[in-house]
């Protein structure tokens, strides 16, 4: 545009050298000027073009962004209607019965310890898993007793089945079909506990009996009721 005003310079040719030098040179600097507005305006404009031409999948994007929290939010926010503590050795064992007693009794959702999250303290995630489930199943198998945690790990469910009063009775003992802990060397404290037979012919019956979906619907909303306090 610059170019197009100085074929149309109204400054007749038969001026003095003087006054054809200050004109050209006002000129030039209204050029200047002029060029430097478009400049500006043209940038302002292409700025313009490009945020109004961002692709709607980058706005989506971000609005998933910023979604995403609360998403994972919902889906930590799981009450499990067990949790199965087992020993390190007997992870393959625990999947199989949390896989029994979903499918072939519709106990879900379930989870074994080995599935909580990684990243935490054992201790976070023992609490997590205890208090996040309305059943704790502890798998008592030959290597049971050969792991302290899992000593542990049964003494801290016991005691905060006997402190809460809506978790008593949450605690179930499992002998499972492999490698089943014999009676006589099971802990005193969990011989006071009928413990689930699974070669027992009464099995399905005991199963029917202790995980009844009244007791799971109580705990879930005192769960509830204790994250939205907290």
């Amino acid at each position: 545009m610059g170019i197009g005003k100085s074929k149309t310079d109204p400054c007749p040719l038969s001026l003095s050298w003087g006054k054809s030098h200050s004109v050209d040179t006002s000129q030039r600097q209204h050029k200047s000027d002029s060029g430097k507005s478009e400049e500006l305006s043209l940038r302002d404009h292409v700025v313009q073009s490009s945020v109004a031409e961002m692709p709607a999948e980058g706005q989506e994007g971000a609005e998933g962004g910023e979604e995403r929290p609360e998403e994972e939010a919902e889906e930590e926010e799981v009450f499990f209607k067990f949790v199965i503590l087992h020993a390190e050795d007997d992870t393959d064992e625990a999947l199989r019965v949390q896989n029994l007693l979903q499918n072939d009794f519709g106990i879900k959702p379930g989870i074994i310890f080995a599935e909580m999250p990684c990243g935490r303290q054992h201790l976070q995630n023992l609490d997590d898993a205890v208090n996040g489930s309305a059943w704790t199943i502890l798998l008592l198998t030959e290597n049971f007793l050969r792991d302290t945690w899992c000593k542990f790990q049964f003494y801290t469910s016991l005691m905060n089945s006997v402190n809460r009063q809506h978790k008593y009775n949450s605690v179930i003992p499992m002998r499972p079909l492999n490698s089943p802990l014999p009676r006589e060397r099971t802990p005193f404290a969990l011989r006071t506990i009928n413990a689930l037979e699974e070669e027992s012919r009464g099995f399905p019956t005991q199963v029917e009996r202790i995980f009844q979906e009244s007791v799971y619907k109580i705990q879930q909303a005192i769960w509830k009721e204790t994250r939205n306090m907290v």
